[in-house]
C-alpha cells in the first residue's frame, strides 16, 4: 500500500448536524468568479458547461444539514457566535479525512492490483503494474469512489470506474514523461517508465492501460448496474479523454511552449482539459453508475470542474516553489520548457487568490445535498487547495 501524504496543515473537524441555515447563491452553470477579469466573472468554454438545464437540488432542512470541512491554518469557520457555540457543542459524526483517505487508497490499490495482474507477455504487463501501481494519492478513483456513495451507490459499484480512471490518468503520466513530450526522468519518486523499460514498451503501456480502462468498466461493473449507465459512462470517459478532452489540452500544451502570446484565456483552456477533464469524468462516471439524477450529475459536473482547474492551478504554485524531493517528480520543468502557467502570467500570489476563488465554487456545489455523505468530497476540494505536492 501506498502512503498518502496529507501534509501537516490539514486539520480534520467533525461533521456536525444543528439547526441553523445558510442560504448560498448557486453558480451560473457558464460561470466561475475569476480574480483578474473585469466584475471577478469569466466563462469555461467547454461542452460540459453549455448545458441550460437547470438544477433543482431539494433544499437541506433545519434539522438535517450540517456542516463539514477540512481547515487548514490559513483559513477560519467564517459563521456567527451563536453557530461557532453550536460548533462546540454537537460533537457526533465525527469526519477524519486522513483516514478515509489511506482506507480509500488501500482498497483501490489493492483493486488495481488484482484488475492488472502478471500474464503473458510479461514485460507489457511489468511495464503496465510498474507506473500503475508506483503510488500516488488515488485522488481520481476517491473522487470517483465518493461521487457514487454521495448519490446512493456503494464503493464496489463504483470500483470498476474509479480503476479505470486511475489507469487513464497513468498512462497520460507515461506519455507525459516521454522524450517527445515532457522529457522527464522522475516521476512519484522514482525513474519514469521510458527509463526502465525503453521508449517503445512505455508507449505500449500506456496504450495497454487506456484499452483496458474501458474494458474493465464493461466486464466488471457489477450486474445490478443498469447497461444503460455503463454505456453512459463509457461514452463520457471516452469524451473527457479524446480530441476534445485531454488530448486536446496536451495538443495545446504543446504548441504553447515558448510563445509569448498565450494570455489567460488559452491557459484557462489548457488547464481545463487537460487536467479538469479527466477529474470531472472521475466525479461523473460515480454519480452515473451510482444511479444518480440528471440534476445530480450535473451539479457534481461543476464541483467537478471546478477542483480539476483547481488542481493545475496548485499544481503550477508547486512546481516553482517546492523541490524535486518534495515533489516526487522533477521540479521547475515548466520553467525549463518555458510553459506558460498561472504564476508566469499572473504571479503566485494572484494564483493563489484564484485557487482560493476556486475551491468556495466547487464547495458551493455541494449545496443542497446531504452534508455528512458530502463531507469526502468537501474535504478532497480542500486537499487539492492545500496539498504540498
Amino acid at each position: 500500500m501506498s502512503c498518502v501524504y496529507l501534509g501537516p496543515s490539514v486539520q480534520t473537524i467533525s461533521v456536525l448536524n444543528h439547526g441553523w441555515e445558510r442560504s448560498k447563491s448557486l453558480m451560473n452553470p457558464q460561470q466561475l468568479f475569476h480574480p483578474l477579469k473585469k466584475n471577478g466573472i469569466f466563462s469555461f468554454r467547454c461542452s460540459s458547461f453549455s448545458s441550460s438545464r437547470k438544477t433543482n437540488m431539494p433544499s437541506p432542512s433545519p434539522s438535517s444539514l450540517a456542516i463539514s470541512a477540512i481547515l487548514t491554518k490559513q483559513e477560519s469557520v467564517d459563521t456567527p457566535e451563536e453557530d461557532k457555540q453550536k460548533l462546540k457543542e454537537i460533537n457526533d459524526a465525527l469526519f477524519n479525512f486522513k483516514t478515509y483517505m489511506v482506507e480509500k487508497a488501500k482498497t483501490v490499490n489493492q483493486a488495481l492490483d488484482a484488475a492488472v495482474s502478471l500474464k503473458h507477455p510479461v514485460k507489457i504487463h511489468e511495464a503496465m503494474r510498474y507506473s500503475l501501481l508506483a503510488g500516488g494519492k488515488r485522488v481520481r478513483p476517491v473522487l470517483c469512489i465518493s461521487s457514487c456513495e454521495l448519490v446512493g451507490g456503494d464503493e464496489s459499484t463504483a470500483m470498476p470506474s474509479a480503476c479505470a480512471v486511475e489507469m487513464i490518468h497513468t498512462m497520460s503520466l507515461i506519455h507525459d514523461d516521454l522524450p517527445c513530450m515532457d522529457n522527464d526522468d522522475l516521476r512519484r519518486g522514482k525513474p519514469t517508465n521510458h527509463k526502465v523499460y525503453g521508449e517503445d514498451v512505455a508507449v505500449l503501456a500506456g496504450d495497454a492501460l487506456l484499452a483496458f480502462a474501458f474494458e474493465h468498466i464493461a466486464t466488471s461493473t457489477p450486474a445490478t448496474v443498469p447497461a444503460s449507465r455503463i454505456v453512459r459512462a463509457l461514452r463520457e470517459l471516452a469524451q473527457a479523454i479524446g480530441g476534445e478532452g485531454l488530448v486536446a489540452g496536451q495538443v495545446v500544451d504543446i504548441h504553447s511552449e515558448g510563445a509569448e502570446d498565450v494570455g489567460l484565456e488559452q491557459l484557462e483552456f489548457i488547464h481545463i482539459h487537460k487536467t479538469a477533464k479527466l477529474l470531472e469524468a472521475a466525479v461523473v462516471l460515480g454519480a452515473i453508475v451510482g444511479g444518480g439524477s440528471d440534476d445530480e450529475v450535473e451539479k457534481l459536473r461543476k464541483f467537478a470542474l471546478c477542483i480539476g482547474l483547481l488542481f493545475q492551478v496548485v499544481d503550477d504554485i508547486l512546481d516553482v516553489t517546492k523541490s524535486s524531493e518534495e515533489l516526487g517528480k522533477t521540479a521547475g520543468k515548466d520553467l525549463i520548457a518555458d510553459k506558460v502557467t498561472y504564476p508566469k502570467l499572473i504571479g503566485i500570489e494572484k494564483s493563489k487568490e484564484f485557487a482560493a476563488k476556486l475551491n468556495k465554487e466547487a464547495r458551493d456545489q455541494l449545496v443542497g445535498f446531504d452534508q455528512v455523505k458530502a463531507a469526502p468530497l468537501i474535504a478532497l476540494a480542500d486537499y487539492i487547495a492545500h496539498r504540498q505536492s
